[in-house]
């Protein structure tokens, strides 16, 4: 383990300067700072990290430094500031500066690049959707080229990637803005990179928010993250089916939220055997596990619920017609985010190898979770990672007692079981605010008593005398 009392070299101050882009707070400026390739030789070979910032407008109430952890992995970070000054109220945007960054291998930071095929970046074939009929045999062939390409074209950077790898670029951020203690607010995967962070640098943590959780798993990690689409899915989809049969809805599609379900997986099943055209696509067509993905990708908000029920109305009666394919992000970002997914998620844990064990966990998943079609036990190209894991970082209650999680009931990409998990492993370090509420992301909330709480811990500090739940 790194040890915690071990001070980072001293970091030159950031040049700052205004960001390019569009639709960006004009206040938000960017800048540059050097790391190591390789931390385990922190003298060797630098790479560059691009960091982003809105500094509080009324420096008197300054707090601190924010640092504004990205999803994924593989999610961008340099334009959240801008965002989060948008959601943010004034009492809280002011009492810091909001920062950000792009993580090892992404947009403005030094990129990675595994020059895999264009046709497996297709989301339904890098996540793994078994074939209509439970066949893993194209998944099989997918997952070995892209850990091929990514191993061998990857390089040294690819090799870099892992959770405790960005927990260490996180603390170079926070010497690099001369930052005795730094708070954080995760969400997504950034829990985890959080998490780690505070586990290995406890003493150098402020307060701590941590939004729609993932389950710490030691040892076995983004392989459980996979395997909780299952029951996240299944947590959220009666939140659809409610919404979809709702006699006031123009969107309806059923008289009950059972005849939602069976229309769902009829339409699915359907479409497996018989994909219909859909121009503009990536595919070029709508496939079954093309509609599975759109319901994933759906669940995730409720404003996501009206497009998704018109392309299962529109594909249900077989329409020419069906809703336009909104356009991807280009090809390079594609292949940048892939290789940070890859790298990261392949070198944190060690996957199972024995190919059988995923026909059978497949066979198994598709019978208890229908919706999500055998696609979190699946195997995915870390099966095939040739290289060892990284040291794991197991998440403790040792640390000071400042780190608060939101967390709604029903996510359906970070189930609640899942955050409950991370809840048991911070113990008395963290409070949980449970809002009944479904979608990924928990903040802000529906809830005025949830954003409440979450609101006085960043303005004061305060958390909660014990774990609540909002409604």
């Amino acid at each position: 383990m790194i040890s915690a009392c071990r001070t980072s070299p001293a970091a030159a101050a950031p040049e700052w300067q205004t960001c390019r882009g569009s639709g960006l707070d004009p206040r938000q400026e960017c800048a540059n700072i050097q790391v190591p390739l390789d931390y385990s030789h922190p003298e060797g070979e630098q790479i560059t990290l691009a960091l982003s910032r809105i500094r509080s407008a009324h420096p008197e109430s300054r707090h601190g430094v924010m640092l504004l952890v990205p999803g994924g992995p593989g999610g961008p970070g340099l334009n959240q500031p801008s965002a989060a000054s948008a959601t943010l109220p004034a009492a809280v945007r002011d009492a810091y500066d909001l920062v950000s960054f792009d993580p090892r291998g992404l947009g403005a930071s030094t990129t990675a690049d595994c020059r895999l095929n264009p046709d497996d970046l297709i989301l339904e074939r890098f996540r793994g959707w078994p074939g209509g009929d439970g066949d893993i045999s194209a998944n099989i062939a997918v997952a070995q080229r892209i850990a091929k390409g990514c191993a061998e074209n990857g390089g040294a950077l690819v090799r870099s990637m892992s959770t405790r790898t960005e927990a260490r670029d996180m603390d170079r951020i926070r010497a690099a803005l001369g930052q005795d203690r730094i708070s954080m607010w995760g969400e997504s995967y950034g829990t985890y990179a959080t998490s780690v962070y505070a586990t290995l640098f406890a003493a150098r943590t402020d307060r701590i928010l941590l939004d729609s959780n993932d389950d710490p798993a030691p040892g076995r990690v983004e392989q459980v993250w996979n395997a909780n689409y299952a029951v996240g899915v299944t947590d959220r989809f009666p939140d659809f089916a409610r919404w979809a049969s709702d006699p006031a809805n123009p969107d309806r599609l059923a008289e009950t939220t059972e005849a939602v379900r069976t229309e769902f997986l009829t339409l699915a099943a359907r479409l497996d055997g018989a994909p219909l055209p859909w121009p503009g696509s990536q595919l070029g067509r709508l496939t079954g596990n093309g509609l599975r993905q759109m319901l994933l990708d759906g669940l995730y908000r409720d404003d996501r619920f009206p497009d998704l029920a018109r392309m299962i109305r529109a594909a249900a009666t077989a329409s020419t017609t069906l809703p336009a394919a909104e356009p991807g992000p280009p090809e390079s970002a594609v292949q940048q985010r892939t290789a940070v997914a890859v790298g990261t998620i392949c070198n944190d844990a060690a996957w199972p190898t024995t190919i059988s064990d995923y026909v059978s966990a497949v066979a198994r998943s598709r019978a208890e979770h229908p919706l999500t079609a055998g696609l979190p036990q699946n195997l995915s190209p870390c099966t095939f990672w040739p290289y060892p894991a990284v040291e794991q970082t197991v998440v403790t209650p040792d640390g000071p007692s400042n780190v608060l999680m939101i967390q709604n009931l029903r996510d359906p990409a970070t189930p609640y079981s899942g955050a409950l998990e991370l809840r048991h492993a911070y113990g008395d370090r963290a409070r949980m605010i449970s809002v009944d509420a479904g979608g990924h992301g928990a903040y802000p909330s529906p809830s005025a008593c949830a954003n409440d709480a979450v609101e006085r811990f960043l303005r004061d500090g305060t958390r909660p005398d014990q774990d609540i739940l909002c409604r």
